[in-house]
């Protein structure tokens, strides 16, 4: 299962990511077809030579030509796609994602693929407030993290190949975590950092904000532009892990309101310097991994 033998890569959804992953191994010499419903997208890919060839529905051609696949479409949808159409995958293939709940993903298609294909899942951190093929850029890979998300089912050689894919995209770190790990810690730094966006984002609506807010705003509310159709799907999918994120969040939220209501500067402050040290170790362990 060498990287270097899977000259021919197929990706399933030509959105941000895509397209991002898509420029990098085009750049790096691969031979890199899409698929997209989307026939605008595709040829937006085409015309700008981000793809070598691509379709808009299930080329048989493209899919059979494959050495590798990967799947950057809505978590929910990719194991039907894979039911449909894996009786055209090359024997000995190698599948990969880029979705970011696993637990609710990964079994299922493992439980429906073909004993000659394997699906080795994996989580690109990183990505824009923008979506769409045209707002593609590998640069986004730049000092991001990389989580290879593997199962008893998986090869010792895919788990290897897929860290290297992550490490030839770019990528600065890469872990491995089983896909309960995952959906756990990816509750709490992804999908409840969104809530908090969204929910700070729409809590005023005084459409002055613009005129007196600072970086402390802009900053929070990031992520705030926020494709709701895949972030409906990904909060509902990984809903158990999330509610437990968000009522710590809320307990942590509560004890600040109570401080602040009683006064009390000692118990404020304490969580203050607990705080800044939790985050001078995050900026140091950060600083270590450049």
């Amino acid at each position: 299962m060498e990287w270097i033998n899977r000259s021919k890569i197929l990706i399933v959804g030509l959105g941000l990511m895509g397209g991002s992953y898509a420029k990098a191994l085009k750049r790096l010499g691969y031979h890199v077809s899409a698929i997209d419903k989307d026939s605008g997208a595709v040829q937006y890919a085409l015309d700008n030579s981000i793809i070598d060839a691509g379709s808009d529905e299930p080329d048989k051609e493209l899919i059979s030509e494959a050495d590798t696949i990967i799947f950057a479409l809505y978590p929910g949808i990719i194991a039907e796609w894979i039911k449909n159409n894996q009786s055209c995958f090359k024997s000995g293939i190698i599948i990969t994602d880029v979705t970011g709940v696993k637990g609710a993903v990964v079994y299922d298609i493992q439980k429906i693929l073909r004993d000659d294909v394997e699906f080795i899942a994996a989580h690109p951190m990183a990505g824009r407030e923008l979506s769409g093929v045209e707002n593609s850029d590998e640069r986004i890979f730049r000092e991001a993290n990389y989580i290879v998300v593997p199962t008893d089912k998986n090869s010792q050689e895919a788990i290897e190949w897929c860290e290297n894919l992550g490490r030839l995209l770019g990528f600065s770190n890469v872990s491995v975590l089983s896909p309960e790990e995952h959906d756990r810690m990816i509750a709490y730094v992804s999908q409840l950092t969104h809530c908090i966006a969204v929910s700070l984002m729409t809590c005023h609506d005084d459409e002055r904000i613009a005129d007196f807010t600072g970086d402390s705003f802009r900053d929070l509310t990031r992520i705030a532009r926020i494709n709701e159709n895949m972030w409906t799907e990904l909060f509902f999918m990984n809903r158990e892990k999330l509610l437990a994120e968000m009522d710590a969040f809320v307990n942590e939220f509560q004890f600040l309101r109570q401080c602040i209501v009683d006064g009390d500067s000692e118990a404020l402050k304490a969580k203050m310097r607990l705080s800044t040290d939790r985050r001078k170790a995050f900026d140091r362990k950060k600083s270590e991994k450049r």
